[in-house]
């Protein structure tokens, strides 16, 4: 680690105004439950209270807008801070897309897990690829070293 506490807030400010920040308590959930639930791929339907769990139980990264500071922008990264980190629940709001603020994210996340020590990253996508290799995200090398437990249809 690189003098980098587990606790530390992060909080970043663009040039344009745009503004990062790691604090929970800055989290819009009912606005992060609806982009998921209404408009994610891979969160549609999610319920709320499965939302805030999630959020609660990891290290969120939220982008606010200019002025009003409403969130426009959201990811979570499940992590030991260590060693492992899984960044996820990527998104940006429809209304903002264009201004660069997914790529500002990914590679805020991944300077700040680089700061704490964490050396691995893994993510899943279906349609940002191009995003996400421009920070230095790679296609694994050994997908078939992985493997996954997937109980999500069962009651």
């Amino acid at each position: 680690m690189t003098g980098v506490s587990l606790t530390d807030v992060l909080t970043l400010t663009r040039a344009d105004g745009y503004q990062l920040c790691t604090d929970p308590d800055r989290l819009d959930l009912d606005r992060i439950h609806h982009w998921l639930s209404t408009d994610a791929y891979w969160a549609l339907g999610r319920d709320r209270e499965t939302v805030a769990r999630a959020f609660a139980n990891s290290l969120p990264f939220g982008v606010y807008r200019p002025g009003d500071g409403g969130q426009v922008a959201v990811a979570r990264v499940v992590t030991d801070r260590a060693t492992f980190a899984w960044l996820c629940d990527v998104y940006v709001d429809p209304a903002e897309r264009g201004r660069r603020l997914g790529s500002w994210l990914a590679e805020a996340v991944r300077d700040h897990l680089d700061d704490l020590g964490v050396r691995r990253i893994l993510l899943a996508t279906n349609d940002a690829h191009g995003v996400y290799a421009k920070v230095g995200f790679l296609p694994m090398t050994d997908p078939d070293r992985w493997m996954l437990l997937d109980r999500r249809g069962l009651s």
